[in-house]
């Protein structure tokens, strides 16, 4: 069979089914050539995408996590000092955030789809680069809270649209380590935000404005300027791409069209596609493994500073010091979590992956827990960013390769992002109880042990006994009567359509 011929179906071989599907395609404009000279111009139009797409959404992305997360390094930049507010005030103004975000998540994707995500994302980030500079300017605690609510609402759109949209232009075995690059940008933030907040607070007094001031006001900016270039830079969908000739833009569709994949074909909304979303298992399951690394990686973008300032090797003084010893852990984390993505890729197996990284991320929590020696709890921070951030891209590209339909897949990515998210109000709650932060930790290690652990396990086995049902020609009678164009549009119901494990 041609290498173009190749259909990606979970762990399975492509099927007299799929071959058929290949014929019923329009003319490949490759035919006349060998299958050497079709892989290779194959190689270099994944490696042409690569470059247009995943650059600069990881940029975007790399923005939208610093803006959320910048609260903890304002906040040991003495931003509580200056604008008296109470610990539980604090907490609640990073608490309204993941309420507007979360609220706002599920809707997002279907508006990328309806208004092109070279508009909609360079307009969302106009408004949260606006909300965040306003924090610059804040006189008080409800200041504060406003301007949290509106940048939730704003950056809502950005990482569930931007992961629909890679799931939309890359063949299932593709996307996992792109996801993984894209969110690798997360880890890179955590990073970058403390050199960053380390080389602002050197402004401090500046203009008459404290370093936490700067902080924000810089990065608003900042934000602003990334996204009036993003009209340019963010491109749409495969059938409207204008930086594809005709020609790449049709072997695009037929790449996806052979991985059985709707991204290949046109699709209008329908309030049909919103209840096929919330009917599915898959839905429901998906969200308890995604809330298992999610409140755990708030927690830590959140408060990693604060735990490391109340190591007892570091001087609560020196904040430009604190602020660099966060960076070294998110570091590690962006390391794993591209391998964890290219490997999950290659054996094009999702489930055991997560499986061997809640353990980790439980060591790490264990062992802020149990000792009180610095460098054992400095060390944790690594286990347990790397045990976070490694799952999340892996998780996504999973549940994106088990759900077909265009605006389906979007929707359930919605649901599942944002009620992941949701799961940050317990972030923002639960370390209260500092220097140790006991509670916090303990959470931490329950929502990766019945979760991300005992979620993704579930989620295997019924999705293997789904496989084995089909295989054992126990759904074909779904078909009956259908035409090939009929069973298309039943998405992953499809009899011959296997899940990814």
């Amino acid at each position: 069979m041609s290498a173009d011929s190749i259909v990606v179906k979970g762990e399975f071989p492509a099927t007299k089914e799929d071959e058929a599907l290949s014929v019923a395609l329009p003319a490949h404009p490759d035919d006349g050539l060998s299958d050497a000279e079709k892989a290779e111009i194959d190689r270099k139009l994944v490696w042409r995408l690569d470059m247009a797409l995943i650059p600069w959404l990881c940029f975007l992305y790399l923005i939208a996590f610093l803006d959320r997360t910048n609260i903890g390094n304002a906040k040991i930049a003495k931003l509580t000092t200056e604008v008296p507010m109470s610990n539980s005030e604090y907490n609640l103004s990073l608490t309204i955030f993941f309420i507007s975000y979360a609220t706002f998540e599920a809707i997002n994707n279907v508006l990328l789809k309806l208004f092109r995500p070279s508009v909609f994302l360079p307009c969302t980030m106009i408004l949260w680069g606006l909300s965040m500079l306003g924090m610059g300017f804040i006189t008080n605690w409800s200041g504060l809270m406003a301007a949290r609510f509106f940048l939730g609402m704003t950056e809502a759109g950005l990482f569930p649209g931007v992961n629909y949209l890679l799931s939309c232009w890359y063949r299932r075995d593709e996307i996992a380590i792109r996801m993984a690059v894209f969110f690798s940008a997360a880890a890179l933030s955590g990073s970058f935000g403390g050199l960053l907040a380390a080389a602002i607070q050197k402004m401090d007094g500046l203009g008459g404005y404290s370093g936490w001031r700067w902080i924000f006001i810089i990065e608003g900016i900042l934000t602003i300027v990334v996204a009036f270039m993003s009209f340019w830079l963010v491109h749409d969908f495969p059938d409207d791409a204008t930086f594809l000739s005709e020609a790449d833009r049709n072997r695009v569709l037929r790449r996806l069209a052979l991985d059985r994949q709707s991204s290949a074909r046109r699709e209008e909304f329908k309030a049909a596609y919103i209840w096929s979303a919330l009917q599915d298992w898959k839905t429901y399951v998906s969200m308890l493994i995604y809330m298992g690394p999610l409140m755990p990686l708030y927690s830590i973008s959140l408060f990693l500073p604060t735990i490391i300032s109340n190591l007892s090797f570091t001087d609560k003084t020196q904040i430009i010091r604190n602020q660099l010893l966060s960076v070294p852990p998110y570091a590690g984390g962006a390391l794993a979590t591209v391998a964890i993505g290219f490997i999950s890729d290659r054996q094009r197996k999702r489930s055991i992956y997560n499986m061997m990284l809640a353990p980790v991320g439980i060591m790490g929590f264990t062992m802020l827990i149990a000792s009180q020696q610095p460098g054992v709890q400095y060390a944790g921070t690594f286990l347990a960013v790397i045990g976070i951030y490694a799952t999340i891209p892996t998780t996504i590209a999973w549940v994106a390769n088990n759900v077909e339909g265009v605006y389906k897949r979007g929707i359930v990515l919605g649901i599942m992002i944002g009620w992941g998210n949701l799961n940050g109000i317990v972030s923002s709650n639960v370390w209260s109880d500092g220097p140790r932060f006991f509670s916090g930790h303990g959470i931490c290690i329950a929502y990766l042990a019945v979760c991300l652990f005992g979620g993704s396990l579930l989620f295997h086995v019924l999705l293997s006994r789904e496989n084995a049902k089909r295989r054992a020609g126990e759904r074909n009678h779904l078909t009956l009567g259908k035409t090939e164009s009929e069973m298309d549009l039943m998405g992953d119901r499809r009899p011959d359509f296997y899940y990814t494990l």
